[in-house]
């Protein structure tokens, strides 16, 4: 007997109940499938099957078999699909769902160089602030911003944790003062992300003091550009990735304040459907964010942002 033969004939009688049909769907004999069955139920010592003229059924020692058979088979298939995709370069389409800022800021100018480097490979990129359901979807990756990402049966690996800074325009604070402590936001326009974890609470560390601030500002919106925007215009101040306005601080568009205090952080995940092994184009996608989204490129190099480990 054969082991690994017996055994597919086994699982294919099993799910199509026919040793006909087992025969036909591997391109084996009748007299081959059933000499399979007979010589693995011999080596078992069991029954596997209930055999009558019209059709088979599984025994309950068979049934118990099955189940365990079919997850090694299952695990033996997906370990050769392993060694495919690295040995197989990245095709075919990727599509990959990402928020609109940190992409634009962050990626955007740097994904030619990834297309370049696979040129099999298509890039199906869909700019959405929004949370989309990437099974739903047929997205095969996406990136998301969270402070705490919530439990799902996605696979998440973080890229990078991008701090936060309470910032404004010079010419706010010179009409409106500047705020000395977290509690005096309370009587600051603070301009507000929609969209984020922390919309209605900013939240603070010094030492091992925390204070969480309720915010109500009067202008609310779901884009951090347009944030970035009303910053610019002067017209309040508000909690933002530093990344965001790096350039802005640098050349004193915009200012920082309470730099005593950590504010809340955001942390980017690449987010994919849950698979026993990663898809080569999937592979080289995560590792070409990891390879980008470190504080050694120059668009990432201030210490405000912070790669985290895998």
């Amino acid at each position: 007997m054969e082991r690994w033969t017996a055994l597919n004939v086994f699982r294919h009688a099993a799910e199509l109940g026919s040793f006909a049909a087992a025969s036909r769907q591997l391109g084996l004999s009748p007299a081959a499938v059933s000499k399979n069955i007979s010589e693995l139920e011999a080596h078992l010592s069991v029954q596997l099957f209930n055999r009558t003229t019209r059709r088979i059924s599984l025994t309950e020692a068979g049934s118990l078999y099955y189940d365990r058979v079919s997850r090694i088979l299952d695990d033996l298939e997906e370990a050769d699909g392993v060694l495919s995709a690295m040995q197989d370069a990245p095709r075919g389409l990727l599509r990959v769902s990402a928020p609109m800022t940190v992409t634009l800021i962050c990626l955007s100018s740097v994904l030619p160089k990834f297309l370049s480097r696979y040129p099999e490979l298509s890039l199906d990129l869909q700019l959405d602030d929004r949370r989309v359901d990437i099974v739903e979807k047929g997205f095969d990756i996406a990136l998301r911003g969270s402070d705490n990402l919530e439990d799902s049966s996605l696979i998440a690996r973080k890229l990078m944790t991008m701090t936060h800074v309470v910032c404004g325009a010079p010419a706010y604070f010179e009409q409106y003062g500047t705020p000395e402590s977290p509690e005096d936001l309370m009587n600051h326009c603070c301009i507000q992300f929609t969209l984020s974890d922390h919309t209605k609470v900013w939240t603070f560390q010094n030492n091992n003091r925390s204070v969480s601030v309720p915010i109500n500002g009067r202008y609310k919106v779901n884009s951090s550009l347009a944030v970035r925007d009303a910053l610019r215009a002067g017209f309040g101040l508000s909690l933002i990735p530093w990344i965001y306005v790096k350039d802005d601080l640098n050349e004193g568009r915009l200012q920082t304040v309470l730099e005593d205090w950590s504010p809340d952080e955001t942390t980017l995940y690449a987010v994919y459907p849950s698979k026993r092994y990663v898809t080569s184009k999937v592979r080289a996608f995560l590792d070409f964010l990891v390879e980008e989204l470190t504080p050694s490129n120059s668009h990432l190099s201030r210490g405000r942002t912070r790669v985290s480990p895998d």
